[in-house]
């Protein structure tokens, strides 16, 4: 496709917001220091600064205003609107705690206060019949308790209302003009009715702060085409994600896994596990296929406490990142994260007030850092600030400031090594098949370490790994992931009962990429059904093939799936659960050509290795040409990131510009 409007990938993380610009030739990056009271500021300032403010340019936009709205408990004044008898659903949910052996284990604050939660008529069976009318009488009670209430959002979630909305539509069509409306039926027609309603009510209760913000920043923008990064790893049209605001929950981690599949791709590397370390938190994942290809997604994501069931990449997210906070517990052993510095004040070294030890001021401490040398020069690190907010670790433990430094990094590196465990030893798979792909702007510090804490030999740092979330949204082709529950015996229906399911999906998808510019013919569809063994719980997601797969084809490959994941298969009866609907337009052609090489740029830096300070070799990663190969323990320099090669590995430079590690042989 080719390009002729400037392409912009922006991602606004909790520290910095980073930006890739693609003018149909080259890359160019650049980055600010988020503004988390108005997010729209810090993107307006760098396209500004990139000189695009009066020039149309295309933005695909991954943003975190609802991800911190749900996990910060900002949400708006949201109405919870269900049957009778269900209005406590969202706060007794699956009565399941998250820890399963604390006796005392703190109560958690209910979704929705318990008059913000109405109950009405309109309830249907299993089957679809009407158990229970909807009369104009309780559209009248409803309409006027919205009306004393005066909530900014409404929420519907009616049992059932997948198989016939006309009772959800009923309700919405009383509620006052200009009140945020999230509707099952349309948010997740599917079954299982707590998480159905916890996703329609996390849409409602940060959508009008997410439809807010991107009407702020379209405003403050207005020569732009915005798009969204969705959770699923694909794009949306502004107006659509302001009122879907539940899909944009994952939308920045979903950039950085398509971008380090696309940059490692380049490299003839596909079989990835991938961690992304940023300045809140580190997203770690298992990538393995070609990026032309859907990314991995799953239908049982969390976020904070609350099951999201709409599809977002599959990952798995810890609190560990350059910003997080290292503190002494109750029993004075040394912690480090969740809670972040954030981008303001930040870190004690970013000399904007901040006075608690972090990860970045620990490697600061090291050495491994170098204070002149942070984002390209443009900004100076105060190594006096991050030895003095560190002591503040180092004197109740009777350590140096530097092992204490070194303490904060260990435990942080086994925080994250245990969070690849999960998403590779936990699912049967070995690490040591794998290459590990670092990319954040701290991910570099921490490559060797990682690797070698999970047995790999091989890790690959893609070229702009500091901005990864950025570029990869530039590779994301506009796309929607659509579902509907059946919940029947696969064995009672036949293939043209499928593929009429599967043809009204298709028909809903193409017809809203159409309205977003696509045309029917760049639409390509990836139908499949989510089954399982009658009785259980949890389906495994089968490819279906319009006209050419068979029943008999689903079961096999169904059998095959359940054998591979757990292990054995069952002889009883197959469910259909429910049918689902991929639609990709065609991929945006970028380049990845590196940088031209620049003339050799090589200082020194002294460095915290085994117990004492050693002189190493600070390399600009731009100097690098395809034929060097870094043999020694090294810094390598770039604008956005720093690498630390450790003892034991060789980094060489390839051809796509991205750099390979291998750990040296004994």
């Amino acid at each position: 496709m080719k390009q002729t409007t400037p392409l912009l990938g922006v991602d606004t993380g909790g520290t910095f917001t980073d930006f890739v610009l693609f003018d149909g030739k080259q890359l160019r990056i650049h980055k600010v220091l988020s503004t988390p009271h108005a997010p729209e500021e810090a993107i307006i300032l760098g396209v500004t600064e990139l000189g695009l403010l009066d020039q149309p340019v295309n933005i695909v936009h991954g943003s975190t205003v609802a991800t911190n709205a749900a996990l910060e408990g900002k949400g708006v004044r949201t109405a919870f609107i269900t049957n009778y008898g269900l209005g406590d659903m969202l706060t007794i949910g699956r009565q399941t705690r998250e820890q399963l052996y604390e006796w005392h284990p703190q109560p958690i604050t209910p979704p929705v206060a318990r008059e913000y939660c109405l109950e009405t008529g309109g309830r249907l069976g299993a089957d679809g019949r009407e158990v229970e009318p909807l009369t104009s009488d309780e559209l009248n009670k409803l309409s006027e308790e919205l009306a004393a209430l005066k909530p900014e959002a409404v929420a519907i979630n009616l049992l059932f209302s997948f198989i016939d909305d006309r009772f959800e539509r009923a309700i919405e069509a009383v509620i006052p003009a200009g009140i945020f409306i999230s509707r099952s039926s349309s948010i997740l027609p599917e079954y299982r009715e707590y998480e159905r309603g916890i996703t329609t009510w996390l849409n409602a209760w940060v959508g009008p702060l997410v439809k807010a913000y991107l009407q702020r920043l379209s405003a403050g923008l207005p020569n732009a085409n915005i798009t969204v990064m969705q959770s699923a790893g694909g794009t949306m049209g502004l107006l659509l994600a302001a009122n879907e605001a539940v899909n944009m929950l994952l939308s920045g981690p979903a950039g950085g896994l398509a971008g380090a599949r696309y940059t490692a791709a380049a490299s003839g590397q596909q079989k990835l596990l991938s961690f992304d370390m940023g300045g809140t938190s580190t997203d770690v994942a298992m990538l393995d296929s070609r990026p032309d290809e859907a990314l991995t997604l799953t239908s049982n994501g969390k976020i904070g406490h609350y099951p999201v069931a709409v599809p977002m990449v599959d990952m798995h997210t810890i609190g560990a990142g350059g910003g997080s906070i290292a503190y002494l517990d109750a029993g004075g052993l040394l912690q480090v994260g969740p809670k972040s510095a954030g981008a303001d004040p930040g870190p004690a070294c970013y000399g904007k007030g901040g006075a608690a030890p972090t990860v970045t001021d620990a490697n600061l401490v090291l050495g491994r850092l170098c204070a002149n040398a942070f984002l390209g020069g443009k900004m100076q690190l105060d190594l006096a600030a991050a030895r003095t907010a560190v002591a503040t670790i180092a004197k109740p433990l009777g350590l140096s400031i530097e092992q204490a430094a070194a303490g904060i990094i260990e435990i942080t590196n086994e925080q994250m090594a245990q969070a690849l465990r999960v998403i590779s030893v936990q699912q049967g798979h070995d690490p040591r098949d794998f290459t590990l792909v670092s990319f954040g702007g701290a991910g570099g510090l921490h490559v060797c370490a990682l690797a070698e804490k999970l047995g790999m030999t091989r890790a690959l740092v893609p070229i702009h790994g500091g901005v990864l979330s950025a570029l990869g949204m530039l590779t994301a082709p506009r796309a929607r992931q659509l579902s509907r529950t059946l919940s029947k015996p696969l064995l009672s229906l036949s293939e043209s009962q499928i593929t009429k399911q599967l043809e009204r999906l298709k028909q809903q998808g193409v017809s809203a990429l159409q309205q977003e510019g696509l045309t029917a013919t760049e639409i390509t569809t990836h139908p499949s059904l989510d089954l399982c063994y009658q009785g259980q719980s949890s389906t495994l997601n089968i490819p279906w093939v319009i006209s050419a797969n068979t029943i008999d084809d689903a079961i096999n490959d169904f059998h095959r799936a359940h054998q591979s994941r757990y292990g054995h298969r069952l002889d009883c009866a197959i469910e259909l659960v429910n049918v689902r609907m991929g639609l990709r337009g065609p991929m945006p052609s970028i380049t990845l050509s590196p940088p031209t090489t620049q003339p050799a740029s090589t200082s020194s830096a002294s460095v915290y290795l085994d117990d004492t300070f050693s002189t190493i070799d600070v390399i600009a990663r731009d100097s690098l040409s395809a034929e060097i190969t870094v043999h020694n323990p090294a810094l390598l320099t770039e604008t956005v990131s720093t690498i630390f090669i450790d003892k034991g590995w060789d980094c060489r430079r390839d051809d796509a510009g991205n750099l390979l590690l291998e750990r040296q042989r004994s």
